[in-house]
């Protein structure tokens, strides 16, 4: 590294200690989506500590700093996020909760760069803003309770980022950068695929009528079994989905409310429909809930649909990449990089909310040990995880604003979104939110079914 990035990789180190704490923090606290206040509070203070202003989202958790360099120029987002996943049965639980998801790690980083850009050598001679972010509710999990919260007018969206886009949190940003936890089984230290799946996600229920199990069970219908030749009937589908569009359906069962002597009359689920393109979700969707209804018809039953807009598919900007690779190469050195520009993961994040609308890149530093999302994951290397991702998105940052931000400019100018602004996007979403009731029985012994 030249002497420039030598210095700002300085300045990371010398937060290291308190980094550390954070991350030993952040892990034995872990709070699921909108709920993360400990989390909140404590990475608030650290960065008041910093000197930062903070501008707080206010009746949900996360915040933000806008950090100005020397001259005007384009907004770079860096951000964290602050939620864990409800898995119990993992060791380090805490009330049912763990960081399986490796955010802590993200919160940790993200105070070394704001420690970084605290220093005025680390914001001369660039052009723009930087705008430190932590972003409540990535995992997009306890559809029920979002629902309540966007019910009650407290939210708008189910995920974090696709919220602070909807506050406005996020206006005036040109571009966006994450870096979030990866594997040590991975190649390398610093990885990167050029984007993920979107999401519709689903809450679903089966209706059917209460009876003595064993005296009448004949005078019942039964919700569990719709729901299992429901589920059936998707499972057949699956070999339709085409490989090219990345088609994920994984429904958990919520159980029913009744006495193992009746027959239940309600059984609740919930999933997702992933896929890489909206045309390709909202299709494969349609298939499903035509399953699903067919089964409830099959049964006498019923089934109450509810779909919501989850995440959109992530697309990372090629320019962008390359240039987060020339800087991951030049901290961990190339045998340590590995970027593949023409895969796409199957899993999903609400980034892919921001790169709709902008140019982004959400890159890994890998540095935890286990399966994401199991109960045998860990953060096993503090210098993978949170050192070398604080330092690549300090020296990615400080690349797009430097020589009068000429690389952030250029990006800017060459990407195409999916969508032209942040109106469109949130009509577009909002659209996606679909309620009905399936089957509508008629007296005269025909039934009509509604499956989109």
């Amino acid at each position: 590294m030249n002497a420039r990035r030598t210095e700002l990789a300085r300045l990371v180190d010398d937060y290291r200690a308190k980094m550390e704490q954070a991350l030993d923090f952040l892990w034995k606290h872990p709070e699921t989506g909108y709920t993360e206040w400990e989390s909140h509070r404590y990475l608030k203070k650290a960065w008041e500590a910093l000197g930062y202003t903070v501008t707080e989202a206010g009746n949900i958790p996360g915040f933000y700093v806008d950090v100005e360099m020397e001259k005007p120029g384009p907004t770079v987002a860096i951000m964290g996020e602050l939620d864990a996943l409800d898995i119990a049965n993992h060791p380090c639980s805490v009330n049912g909760m763990n960081h399986s998801c490796g955010h802590c790690a993200q919160g940790a980083a993200m105070l070394g760069v704001a420690a970084a850009f605290s220093h005025p050598e680390a914001r001369k001679g660039l052009s723009g803003r930087i705008r430190l972010m932590m972003v409540p509710a990535e995992e997009l999990i306890q559809l029920d309770f979002r629902e309540k919260l966007r019910q009650e007018g407290t939210i708008h969206f189910f995920g974090g980022k696709a919220e602070f886009i909807y506050r406005g949190f996020f206006d005036g940003v040109d571009i966006s950068v994450m870096v979030h936890t990866g594997n040590m089984k991975e190649e390398g230290m610093i990885g990167c695929n050029k984007g993920m799946v979107g999401i519709i996600a689903k809450t679903f229920t089966f209706t059917g009528k209460s009876s003595h199990a064993g005296g009448s069970p004949f005078a019942g219908i039964n919700a569990e079994y719709a729901a299992m030749l429901g589920l059936n009937a998707c499972n057949a589908l699956r070999e339709t989905f085409q490989d090219k569009d990345h088609i994920r359906f994984h429904p958990i069962v919520h159980g029913v409310t009744s006495a193992v002597n009746i027959i239940p009359n309600e059984l609740s689920l919930e999933s997702y429909v992933r896929g890489l393109t909206y045309p390709a979700i909202i299709r494969e969707n349609e298939k499903i809930n035509r399953a699903l209804a067919g089964a409830a018809l099959s049964m006498g039953a019923n089934l109450i649909m509810h779909d919501r807009a989850g995440y959109v598919p992530e697309d990372h900007d090629t320019e962008l990449m390359k240039l987060t690779e020339e800087v991951s190469v030049d901290l961990v050195g190339r045998e340590n990089v590995f970027f593949n520009y023409g895969h796409y993961s199957s899993g999903s994040s609400d980034f892919g909310d921001l790169t709709s609308i902008m140019p982004g890149v959400q890159f890994r530093a890998n540095g935890s040990v286990g399966t994401g999302h199991g109960t045998d994951y860990y953060i096993k290397d503090f210098d993978r995880a949170c050192m070398n991702s604080a330092k690549a998105q300090v020296l990615l940052a400080d690349a797009l604003l430097s020589d009068g931000a000429g690389k952030a400019l250029s990006i800017i100018r060459n990407y195409k979104p999916l969508f032209p602004n942040t109106k469109a996007y949130i009509e577009y979403l909002d659209g996606l939110n679909k309620d009905f009731t399936a089957v509508t029985y008629n007296k005269d012994g025909t039934a009509a079914v509604r499956y989109r």
